[in-house]
């Protein structure tokens, strides 16, 4: 069994490296300069036996010196040439696997990475494909020449003493009884050594990205030992590994030793009987020495090749997984049309349903909002409208079509999405603005967009203007200002479907004011869902949802809503700072619990 999951893992690799399409041309250059290279080294030990045979000083001919020096020479020049081939081949196979797997990176769904941890997905990405690079570069090259050297010279061996050269070959079954358990125990070792390696850049990438929350909780100690406990084990595999390369060093050189000493004895004895002469037998041992030398590469090669095997099986699982097709669909020319969720249910999982028959109509250009404890579904509900992910019933339709019909580009095209937590690159404030746009924005329709977003009149206050650096994920912005370039950017999308998120949420009152402002030029003829916590937004809207555990318990204007849905009424007195003008309403059977913000 553990044969089959072996050979099945390496014809993985070799059928993943074939994928990446490598120059055969190069290729077969290299290895027919390879072999020249080798051919050419065959021919000093014959040169050799001719010079000791027939010694002596009168003997030696400049054309000899000539020719010797020659295949000195064109031995190293075709040797280069090769190594440089083969290794220009190694790395674009290894530049063509990265592109293929960040290519998939960028189209794998969302629920994939809920699934997992971005550092174990960016090691697949830099640690995995640097070993598979490791082998290719540095290793297949050794490989090739040593396979071919060691064919060559056991041919020429045959040829001068075929028992000698047969006595020879009873090492080869010895190595490969030593080898192949090595070999399991190293594929075991190198699969672990992989997810451990992935685990803990996970770790670095959780903990470094999320630094200020680290230093602020007083959590370094408890980080620390995560850090280390990733490093012990990665400390414990290593130790493994070099037990086993220490294993394999000494064994192939004692069998190595033990047999140049009995070839040495050997051939004596045939020498002195004649059968051999001096000649043969230096040329015999020159011959074992260009095999004794390529086995050890031989060897380590196949060490690498049982951790690139190891890497690769995490690699196909990822490019295996489900992805997005952008692509493909119908194109939504028209999206300012109601569009009708239609008694959606969604789970995570195999987990209790998130939403529940959830059922009603964004009218164009109007705007609908949703108010709800936490945790009632309400951001998961604009993962659906954004096909994130995709309801296990019930439909979203637009245009009288589902929203599926419609390509993922099209339909992502047509919606702006302004989350809380205004998400920003590292980059300049013009980047941020522009990011994701596919054409040319000229300064004049830039500086129109962070006008009307409200964001022009402290950018213009930096010395760099818009080219301002805003340092990672915009930590050198306010909440508010950082929330302005989230409407900039979206106005400059110019989207006929809003989706705000609890987009002011987190600001302080002055800011809110001039957000509010940028939102009410971003709402204009949009349809516009958003997640309400303040009052301007919610008497405003022309529909408003009430949703608690993933169902809508009420639905009507503010006034309405007021009069009749307790929850409601409780939500606008607490939260909206409602005074109380109205009685209490009997709480409906649907509702329970108190409003949680």
């Amino acid at each position: 069994m553990k044969e089959q999951r072996a050979t099945g893992s390496w014809r993985l690799f070799m059928t993943l490296i074939r994928e990446t399409k490598p120059s055969k041309w190069k290729l077969g250059i290299a290895i027919a300069l390879s072999v020249i290279s080798t051919v050419v080294g065959l021919i000093v030990p014959l040169f050799t036996k001719n010079l000791v045979d027939s010694f002596s000083l009168t003997s030696i001919r400049p054309m000899q010196i000539a020719a010797l020096v020659l295949t000195f020479s064109a031995q190293a020049v075709a040797g280069g040439l090769s190594i440089y081939l083969l290794n220009h081949v190694g790395q674009n196979v290894v530049a063509n696997l990265r592109d293929r797997l960040w290519k998939k990176l960028l189209a794998l769904t969302v629920p994939y990475y809920d699934n997992h941890r971005t550092g174990e997905t960016i090691s697949r990405m830099t640690n995995d494909t640097g070993v598979v690079k490791g082998l290719i570069s540095e290793h297949v090259t050794s490989f090739f020449n040593g396979m071919i050297s060691i064919i060559g010279s056991v041919s020429i061996l045959l040829y001068l003493d075929w028992k000698m050269t047969l006595i020879m070959l009873l090492a080869v079954p010895l190595a490969i009884l030593i080898l192949v358990p090595i070999g399991r125990q190293m594929f075991a070792i190198s699969k672990g050594l992989q997810d451990e390696t992935a685990k803990f850049t996970g770790v670095l990438s959780q903990v470094l990205s999320e630094i200020r929350l680290v230093k602020t909780s007083n959590a370094e100690p408890l980080e620390y030992e995560n850090g280390k406990s990733g490093i012990t084990k990665l400390f414990q595999y290593g130790v493994r590994e070099g037990k086993v390369q220490a294993m394999i060093a000494p064994l192939i050189s004692f069998v190595l030793m033990a047999l140049l000493v009995v070839i040495i004895g050997y051939g004596g004895m045939r020498v002195s009987s004649g059968i051999l002469t001096a000649g043969e037998l230096v040329a015999f041992i020159l011959y074992l020495i260009q095999i004794i030398m390529p086995i050890n590469q031989i060897t380590t090669f196949f060490t690498q090749l049982q951790k690139a095997v190891g890497a690769t099986e995490r690699i196909i699982t990822t490019l295996e997984a489900e992805e997005e097709d952008i692509e493909r669909g119908l194109t939504l020319d028209n999206a300012h049309q109601p569009i009708v969720v239609d008694h959606v249910t969604f789970r995570y999982g195999g987990g209790e349903p998130v939403l529940k028959e959830l059922d009603f109509t964004l009218q164009p250009g109007k705007v609908t909002a949703i108010v709800g404890p936490s945790g009632g579904g309400k951001t998961t509900l604009f993962s659906l409208l954004e096909r994130f992910y995709t309801p296990q019933s019930g439909q979203i339709r637009v245009g009288g079509r589902k929203i599926e019909d419609y390509s993922l580009h099209s339909w992502r095209s047509q919606i702006g999405y302004v989350s809380q937590e205004s998400p920003l690159i590292a980059g300049t404030i013009r980047d941020n603005i522009c990011y994701g746009t596919d054409r040319l924005v000229t300064d004049e329709e830039l500086k129109r967009a962070a006008a009307m977003a409200y964001a022009d009149l402290f950018i213009e206050e930096f010395p760099e203007g818009y080219d301002t650096e805003v340092g990672e994920r915009g930590i050198k912005l306010s909440g508010g200002q950082r929330q302005r370039i989230a409407i900039a950017r979206a106005l400059l999308r110019d989207p006929k479907i809003l989706m705000l998120d609890e987009a002011t949420s987190s600001l302080d009152s002055k800011s809110e004011i001039v957000v509010q402002e940028a939102l009410k030029n971003l709402m204009k003829g949009r349809t516009t869902l958003v997640i309400a916590h303040r009052l301007s937004t919610v008497v405003d809207a022309e529909q408003i949802l009430f949703i608690e555990k993933g169902q809508i318990t009420g639905r009507g204007k503010h006034e309405e809503l007021l009069q009749t849905h307790r929850l409601y009424r409780e939500f606008a007195t607490r939260q909206l700072q409602i005074k109380e003008s109205v009685p209490p309403v009997p709480a409906p059977e649907a509702s329970g619990g108190a409003w949680v913000n």
